[in-house]
């Protein structure tokens, strides 16, 4: 038996707003939209589902997901970008082995961490 990943899914009040920041803000590209009026996003290969909740399903719905992690090779203009776009920084770190990392939130409140490594 094998596994790979299939997609991420963010549930949110308005799918196209929360698209279109992800395409702005972090470089995801809209792949499809959906039946529902929901998008399919690739961000950098993670193939992301945005989507408001989905009345056919049965179990507790919630919107969000912990957090999303990104690389990037420049964290510094990174985050200069996301706080011109007024992104709330939770914060910023160095983390051991020369990893540098910066969270923040997105639509929603999802978490979402930028992340650089050094040499």
């Amino acid at each position: 038996m094998s596994f790979k990943l299939n997609h991420l899914h963010l549930k949110t009040p308005d799918p196209k707003e929360t698209a279109d920041w992800y395409v702005t803000n972090l470089g995801a590209k809209i792949v499809s939209e959906t039946a529902n009026g929901g998008f399919r996003l690739d961000l950098h290969g993670l193939p992301l589902n945005v989507t408001a909740l989905i009345d056919s399903q049965t179990h507790d719905q919630v919107y969000g997901i912990e957090h999303i992690a990104i690389d990037t090779d420049d964290i510094d203009g990174t985050v200069e970008q996301l706080k011109a776009s007024g992104a709330k920084i939770l914060e910023e770190t160095q983390v051991g082995s020369g990893r540098r990392v910066c969270f923040f939130e997105g639509p929603q409140g999802v978490c979402l961490e930028v992340l650089e490594m050094q040499g």
